[in-house]
């Protein structure tokens, strides 16, 4: 077990890792360099502190030791001379930090725009952002992906040069560029957080995942406390998560109408339904607090039946006007489902011509089955819940979906 002073740096690393990086990215504008020196420095603080105590400022003194670790490299590389301002500099700063330790300026913003920078692919993308601002070690996140660590760290490698070549500015972006930009942050947010919340394979749910997405948000709506979709999106992803512990039973999965609402995180929901409401006040609402509304609706029910189903159908056509898309599409016809009818919904449903999109969408199958099964065409909803089954990325679900299976009156698949 580890001892008290480790799980002390542990917590420091994991809270404050990313604005410590940070810092250092910004000196450096090498971020492959600047996470090698914390990690020395870290190391360092593991040899040092549980013999000379714990000090009263430890994220200085991580910063001062790694700006020193930086010198060192410097002062050893072959193009030293080249960076003589440079090392100039970080003397100055580590002089600095040691006779007075200051505040910790926040870098984090420009770190989280260079690691969703569009030149990476969404998987690096999604990598380099967890372990530069959330700290998680490359094997926490080779785990999440189901990858081996020595291919995330090929990858994360990748990554960190394909920024350095590129001679990215350390910067935010500019005001004309800024909403094209956070779109693309926030799409990497929200997708740690959907492998959280609904994961690709493995267990039906990851909490790490989602609590470090939720981490994530938190930090983006302190940095750019104006921004409705900020809000809206960190709104989203906490009424998902309050719902998370009543998803699963005894290591069954439990659909929304059959949760036990009193299993659901309250806090979660107050402050998501809050910051749905500063979202909505904040003008013509987007994406991510559309469908954050959407689900402030369900947390609000006091039973599956009193839902508003009808405001949640106008809600996705909203949605739909901002963001065609057949996914929201299908989700619009469940709801639909249950404020017209499941005949009226399966009716829309086949005419849309979703099912040539969404042929390799598990939830599609899933929704066909039920609205098939609704409407007394017993035979069709059969083949659709086995092809529910096959594609269904949890035990969990497969368990669920064979047992709905099985009430139509087939034993086994």
């Amino acid at each position: 077990m580890p001892s008290p002073i480790d799980q002390q740096i542990n917590r420091l690393i994991r809270e404050d890792w990313g604005r410590l990086l940070s810092v250092l990215v910004a000196g450096c504008r090498d971020m492959s360099l600047a996470e090698e020196c914390l990690q020395e420095a870290t190391l360092a603080a593991l040899q040092n502190w549980p013999r000379s105590g714990v000090p009263d400022s430890p994220d200085a003194w991580l910063l001062t030791a790694a700006r020193r670790k930086m010198i060192d490299q410097f002062r050893r590389s072959q193009t030293a001379q080249d960076k003589a301002e440079q090392l100039a500099l970080w003397v100055e700063q580590t002089q600095a930090e040691e006779a007075e330790p200051a505040t910790l300026p926040d870098h984090r913003l420009e770190l989280i725009f260079i690691c969703c920078h569009p030149i990476l692919d969404d998987k690096s993308r999604i990598a380099l952002t967890l372990r530069a601002l959330g700290g998680l070690t490359t094997d926490e996140i080779a785990a999440a992906f189901l990858d081996k660590p020595a291919t995330m760290a090929a990858r994360l490698t990748r990554a960190k040069k394909k920024i350095q070549s590129a001679n990215l500015p350390f910067l935010a972006p500019e005001p004309e560029d800024l909403p094209a930009r956070i779109d693309g942050v926030l799409k990497v947010v929200y997708l740690i957080f959907n492998e959280g919340y609904r994961a690709t394979s493995g267990p039906l749910t990851r909490g790490d995942l989602a609590s470090e997405a939720i981490r994530l948000g938190r930090i983006l709506s302190g940095l750019m406390p104006d921004h409705a979709e900020i809000k809206g999106l960190l709104a989203l992803m906490l009424l998902g998560e309050s719902r998370r512990l009543a998803r699963t039973e005894n290591g069954h999965f439990v659909p929304l109408e059959e949760q036990n609402r009193a299993r659901w995180d309250r806090a979660k929901i107050d402050e998501g339904t809050g910051l749905v409401q500063q979202a909505l006040s904040m003008g013509s609402p987007g994406p991510y607090a559309i469908q954050a509304a959407i689900s402030a609706l369900h947390a609000q029910a006091a039973d599956f039946a009193a839902t508003d189903w009808r405001q949640i159908v106008a809600l996705y056509e909203l949605l739909l006007s901002r963001q065609a898309n057949p996914v929201i599409f299908l989700n619009q016809m469940v709801a639909l489902s249950y404020a017209a009818g499941a005949s009226h919904a399966l009716e829309q449903l086949e005419a849309s011509g979703a099912g040539e999109h969404l042929r390799d969408y598990q939830p599609f199958h899933s929704c066909r089955a039920d609205l098939l099964s609704r409407t007394g065409q017993i035979d069709a909803a059969r083949q659709a819940y086995v092809k529910a089954i096959e594609m269904a990325p949890s035990d969990e679900e497969k368990a669920f979906l064979t047992a709905r299976l099985s009430a139509l009156g087939v034993s086994e698949v």
